[in-house]
């Protein structure tokens, strides 16, 4: 495939993608690569991260190698894009030797457009990569670099030599979920410290929030699932045993479940993945080794059946739903026993400080009485203002009171600690406490020494995390966990913004009733089976036909011609070339049945509104005459619908009608009318005067 570097970034988003607009944050990081910088771009699942380097890869000259942590990734990403028209190929452990030759022919012929490749393998690749013009190098799941990212892979420190042996190729680095301190350490092991970094916002509105006690989570569960039919959706357990447990209930209730664990052979592992990619298994109950990576974008509920023991890794987690932007739910169960269990999985690590604090913040997420979403944003880093409404705690608010003083006395505090202390010595200075640690560091001195002596410490504790949780303090785990003010502080403390905090003892009550998600429409599910089977007529998974949110685009624009098929979001060249003709079967015999029960005047009214036809070409189709044809448009008024008459008939034309009517006596035939006009009003226009 050769590409023409000529075309602007908008005609290759098109042509290849199907996309008529870029998501945010893409189009600057894609310009940043094509002009050579390097790029770190923390984007979040369904932010559109894989186009960030497929699209610069066919723009630019020679071939891109993206360096991805998972097999399975890896096919899915490089079936998309062969469906979309587009030469790439991946090498890695799992290919028979053949195929590995092969496609490191195509890698040294340059006929290849991107190459994927695992780490591990990458040495392997030497001798190629020096003769070959390299377009650039694309690091997939770069929080896999850093010790203080949640997936640390040792394979991934070798990534460092890149920019040592290619200096002038542009590198990319892209994650879903770094913190600060990932994102410098990121930049410093790939040897790209003045790398242009793009965070994209972590916001993603279209999944609802969802925390529940732990309590009867099986029966929850069922209850949850028996409105959901056959969406496909993902449950994490903390162990292998609960995984096998959970699928046995499931399956013994009549749904299509199946565990995934690392216990299972490599081959049991690859048939229930490819189960669930192919929306045969649409249930699957795993440990977190489940889903990195896979690129599902139907994905429309997950559930944590324990609570993770970080917000980065639950974070990453959940956006594995509602990828292709529609609606999708998560559901977070928590328990105390958890955080028992996940303390002890943390004895003994290298930073077990670390994970502890990790793990304190996730509880605090969890026990969380403020809007979920503010407080998982204002963990990243990125603060809003708004609560979002779509989360459990937005749905069924706690009693609120105003803390402003509160809020004041504790950003007072952190400012006047010169935002070096963690949280414990917070409370301890808040609240006057008379011990060694205090005094040593001479804070009984500072104003704000025990002005919240009157606030017992666990709810004046509760009320810190509320600020943390609502973005209003900042807490940097790699630098001892201590507290800083957010821009959101500085409004607290010197502009007059209010803050609300929850009563402490309250019980949280739970969202009594969930929306039931929408009934799909006859026509998706003909849509849907039909991609279902010419996916297992190629064996490959559905999405790779085409998305949910492409079906529903179809769905809503009901194209009839190719032409039409081509304006739907999703269908790029290649796929309206390959699929065209066999989708628009579908939705022109679902039409033509819709429209066969249809009065005559509801068919002409469809014709003129949705197929755009003048009243001349309905007429002509219909074998009518135009004058029935406007005849059904004057009923279709009648009946209610809006019509706007102005393109066929002018006030002026109608004051004549008008006119003519108190001359001719309010006659009800049209032909005096038309002898009055001398021919000059046809008998439609006349029909329509007197009726308006």
């Amino acid at each position: 495939m050769k590409t023409d570097t000529k075309h602007t970034t908008n005609d290759l988003l098109k042509t290849y993608f199907g996309y008529d607009r870029f998501l945010p944050n893409q189009e600057e990081i894609i310009n940043n690569v094509l002009n050579k910088k390097d790029t770190i771009a923390i984007m979040p699942t369904g932010g559109g991260k894989s186009l960030c380097f497929q699209l610069p890869a066919l723009a630019l000259e020679g071939t891109a190698v993206i360096i991805s942590p998972l097999i399975a990734l890896m096919k899915d990403q490089v079936d998309a894009l062969k469906a979309n028209g587009i030469s790439a190929s991946f090498f890695n452990s799992s290919q028979p030797s053949e195929e590995q030759q092969t496609v490191l022919k195509n890698f040294q012929k340059g006929e290849l457009k991107l190459l994927y490749v695992a780490p591990e393998s990458l040495p392997q690749l030497n001798f190629i990569l020096n003769s070959i013009k390299i377009s650039l190098f694309a690091i997939d799941e770069a929080h896999c670099i850093s010790s203080w990212g949640h997936d640390f892979r040792p394979a991934y420190t070798q990534l460092g030599n890149l920019k040592k042996q290619f200096p002038n190729t542009p590198i990319i680095a892209l994650t879903a979920t770094a913190d600060r301190a990932t994102r410098i350490d990121i930049a410093n092991q790939l040897s790209i410290p003045n790398a242009n970094t793009f965070i994209a916002s972590f916001d993603r509105p279209n999944l609802y929030l969802d925390v529940r006690p732990g309590q009867n989570r099986n029966k929850q569960i069922l209850n949850f699932l028996s409105k959901r039919g056959e969406q496909s959706g993902i449950i994490y357990c903390l162990s292998r045993k609960s995984t096998e447990k959970l699928a046995s209930t499931l399956k013994a209730k009549g749904y299509k479940a199946e565990a995934y664990h690392a216990g299972l052979t490599s081959e049991e592992r690859n048939t229930v993945q490819d189960a669930f990619l192919n929306d045969t298994t649409p249930i699957i109950v795993a440990t977190i080794a489940f889903g990195m990576g896979i690129d599902k974008s139907n994905v429309r509920w997950v559930i944590h059946y324990n609570m993770p023991k970080n917000i980065d890794g639950y974070y990453q987690e959940i956006g594995r739903s509602g990828r292709d932007g529609l609606a999708a739910h998560t559901i977070l169960f928590y328990s105390f026993s958890d955080i028992i269990m996940l303390r002890k999985f943390t004895e003994g690590a290298a930073n077990e400080e670390y994970q502890l604090a990790k793990l304190e913040r996730m509880q605090q997420y969890a026990e969380a009485l403020s809007c979920r979403r503010r407080a998982l944003l204002g963990y990243f880093g990125e603060h809003i203002t708004e609560d979002c409404g779509n989360c459990d705690i937005c749905k069924t608010p706690p009693k609120y009171f105003d803390g402003t003083l509160i809020a004041q006395k504790v950003c007072s505090a952190v400012a006047r600690l010169q935002e070096q202390e963690a949280l414990g010595m917070v409370l301890d200075v808040l609240r006057g406490s008379q011990n060694a640690q205090v005094f040593e560091k001479g804070y009984q001195n500072i104003k704000t020494f025990g002005a919240a002596k009157d606030i017992s410490w666990r709810d004046l504790q509760q009320y810190i995390i509320q600020l943390l949780n609502q973005g209003i303090l900042e807490i940097h785990f790699h630098e001892n966990g201590r507290l800083l003010l957010s821009p959101s502080a500085k409004k607290v403390l010197f502009e007059g913004k209010k803050v609300r905090l929850a009563h402490i003892n309250q019980e949280k009550n739970q969202v009594a009733s969930e929306k039931t998600p929408r009934k799909r429409a006859e026509l998706f599910d003909q849509l849907r089976n039909l991609r279902m089977k010419l996916a297992q007529e190629i064996d490959k998974p559905a999405f790779v036909i085409f998305s949910d949110a492409t079906l529903e685009d179809m769905e809503f624009k009901k194209p009839r011609t190719r032409e039409e098929f081509a304006e739907v979001s999703g269908v790029g060249d290649a796929k309206l070339e390959k699929y065209a003709d066999d989708f628009l079967k579908v939705i022109n015999k679902h039409l033509d049945a819709q429209e066969k029960d249809l009065p005559s005047h509801e068919k002409s009214y469809r014709m003129f509104k949705i197929e755009n036809l003048s009243p001349s070409q309905i007429a002509a189709k219909r074998g009518l005459s135009e004058d029935s044809i406007y005849g059904h448009f004057i009923k279709m008024h009648q009946s209610g619908k809006d019509f706007d008459f102005s393109e066929f008939i002018s006030s002026e034309e109608i004051e004549q009608i008008k006119n003519a009517q108190k001359i001719l006596e309010n006659t009800e035939a049209l032909k005096p009318y038309f002898e009055y006009f001398e021919g000059k009003f046809q008998y439609w226009k006349i029909k329509m005067g007197l009726y308006l």
